[in-house]
């Protein structure tokens, strides 16, 4: 009997929150990606099917990018490109990840850059 992968599980997880978390011009999506080496975010606008900002710990060109360190900068980069783009309000998904280490640093360092969810 063959076990399912994490990524299988996680991927799962992500599917039965999309289906109750949808991103609008109003309140776009916050979504969080995050591998072994690097941690990316993009805020989506999901009716007009469109990412409408993006920042990643790759973009920033941080050293390491696979901790915790980098998700906090990589949280506050996308709360400044959001204020640029008058985005004050979200909705948050953490894209099947555990909200701890990496995403839940991420999702502070948005808090104190000026998004709420």
């Amino acid at each position: 009997m063959k076990t399912e992968s994490r990524n299988a599980v996680r991927v799962r997880k992500h599917a039965r929150v999309r289906a109750k978390i949808s991103g609008t011009s109003s309140c776009p999506r916050l979504v969080v990606f995050r591998s072994n080496k690097h941690i990316e975010a993009q805020i989506i606008d999901d009716v007009k099917g469109a990412t409408l900002v993006s920042a990643s710990s790759v973009q920033l060109k941080l050293e390491n990018g696979g901790n915790v360190e980098a998700a906090r900068a990589v949280g506050s980069e996308i709360a400044k490109l959001a204020k640029a783009k008058k985005i004050s309000k979200v909705v948050f998904d953490r894209g099947g990840y555990i909200y701890h280490g990496r995403v839940a640093a991420l999702a502070d360092a948005a808090r104190e850059g000026g998004l709420k969810f």
